[in-house]
């Protein structure tokens, strides 16, 4: 038993002793973290020349750790200016990139370096490398579209229904090969850079330095995936103007007496006279000597009238031309109000199509006369004269002045019919003939209408005023002016 308990003792101080040798016994060091290593894909290959947008592809690993993200610089050496530019470490977790290297020079060698860093921190001390050329990258080149030059819009202080603003429309182009424009910006009045997508954006008043009426500089520049901005850009001048619509009523005039039908005996100041009596007070305007008004005249006017009652046969009425078209477009756009009527006027829009007709959407004629489709009588006089709606009085065409108008005798052909209208118009007069006429199927169509806007008004009629009796002409020129507000 003895024997035991000193066995017992021993052991016990054996493993005593092993326990504190153990504990007081130095640790081993542990083993050093070991850097990650990179390397770098041989696209592109050593030495190639290059556009200056290239990417490049690699890849890292840890033997004790993994990696967690990377590090890419480069350095440009020009080689015919002789200067060199160091880009700083920039981080990424991606194992490509696209760059666009600085390549301002004729000839640019890039030194491409990137680096694996691991969770430790630690960078690759030996970063993979690349060395190869980019030719010079030229800038994209840009142009404005609209606005021209020194051309000059009527402005409001808000925008409208009709009036957004003035539209700058631009472009650009990049005539590097793998050159392409992906930004572009323009600016007000010497204001703030103004970048996007955008090639076509409306400047509204409250970005063109006051005041709002007088001279205005727009320009525009791009960049291009190089990240290369156009150095010169292009800029216009432009010139705004408030309507006053102080005085009352301009009669645009564009009646051609020599394209009248043989027989008819007027001259141009028999026009002006019935226009006069129809519409007293007016101004007269004569498009055949002056051209389109300006718009400092044209808009001094609450109302415009638009008067072709010749019959074109070589070519459609003036009033058709597109740049016309803009300026009465303008015009409306802030207020103005407008009569239009003439011989074969709606045709005029579409001279080269066979009729009926439809116009489009963003068209003069769909959008600001709100007329969607018309169609035109046949040459055959057949036309006596419109019923009225809404009040107007009928009207008669006057058979005197057309006794001896060949083919006509007394009635009128080729009168422009509106078969299909947009929202927020009237029917005001409709087409009349003889009860024994052929033509039935023209008889009660639209050929007159009004049009309510919450901007401007309108008034179109599809028949040449001057060739209706003067006393029933001036009871309608009465009760339309009325309706308009202007009586």
């Amino acid at each position: 038993m003895k024997i035991l308990s000193i066995i017992f003792s021993f052991i016990s101080l054996t493993v005593l002793f092993l326990i504190c040798n153990s504990c007081e016994r130095p640790t081993s060091p542990p083993n050093p973290n070991e850097p990650p290593n990179t390397i770098i894909a041989n696209i592109p290959k050593e030495g190639d020349t290059l556009f200056a947008l290239a990417t490049l592809h690699w890849d890292g690993n840890d033997n004790d750790g993994y990696v967690t993200n990377y590090q890419y610089r480069y350095t440009t050496y020009h080689i015919v200016m002789g200067d060199s530019v160091i880009q700083p470490w920039r981080d990424t977790k991606e194992t490509s990139q696209t760059i666009a290297f600085v390549s301002d020079d004729i000839l640019n060698k890039q030194f491409f370096e990137v680096r694996a860093v691991d969770n430790n921190g630690t960078p690759d001390p030996t970063p993979a490398t690349k060395i190869f050329f980019t030719r010079k990258a030229s800038p994209p080149t840009t142009k404005i579209i609209s606005p021209t030059n020194k051309q000059i819009f009527f402005a409001v202080n808000q925008t409208t229904d009709w009036w957004q603003g003035i539209q700058l429309t631009f472009t650009a182009e990049d005539a590097e090969e793998g050159g392409k424009v992906v930004s572009y910006a323009w600016s007000v009045d010497d204001g703030v850079w103004n970048w996007s997508q955008d090639t076509s954006v409306y400047i509204t008043p409250n970005l063109f330095k006051p005041p709002l009426v007088g001279n205005h500089v727009l320009r525009v520049t791009s960049k291009n995936n190089t990240n290369l901005v156009d150095p010169v850009g292009d800029s216009v001048t432009i010139r705004l103007l408030q309507a006053t619509f102080n005085k009352k009523i301009l009669i645009i005039n564009e009646t051609n007496v020599n394209n009248f039908p043989p027989g008819v005996q007027s001259s141009s100041q028999d026009v002006r006279n019935f226009y006069s009596d129809l519409f007293p007070g007016n101004d007269w305007w004569n498009y055949l000597s002056k051209g389109m008004p300006p718009k400092d005249t044209l808009g001094q006017y609450k109302l415009v009238v638009w008067v072709a009652d010749d019959r074109p046969s070589a070519q459609p009425h003036a009033l058709s031309v597109l740049a016309n078209q803009q300026e009465l477009s303008d015009y409306l756009n802030v207020g103005g109000k407008f009569i239009m009527s003439g011989w074969r006027i709606l045709k005029s829009f579409a001279w080269n199509q066979n009729f009926p007709v439809s116009f489009p959407k963003g068209s003069f004629v769909h959008d600001y006369l709100h007329i969607i489709s018309v169609d035109e009588t046949v040459l055959d006089a057949d036309f006596t004269g419109a019923i009225a709606a809404k009040g107007y009085p009928n009207i008669r065409v006057d058979s005197a002045k057309l006794a001896e108008a060949f083919p006509y005798y007394g009635k009128l052909g080729q009168i422009n019919l509106v078969t299909q209208r947009a929202g927020f118009t009237d029917i005001i007069y409709s087409y009349d003939n003889a009860n024994d006429s052929p033509y039935f199927q023209y008889r009660g169509r639209a050929v007159g209408l009004r049009y309510y806007g919450t901007v401007f008004d309108a008034v179109i009629l599809g028949f040449p005023i001057y060739f209706i009796q003067k006393d029933d002409a001036k009871q309608m020129v009465t009760d339309i002016l009325h309706s308009l507000n202007l009586q």
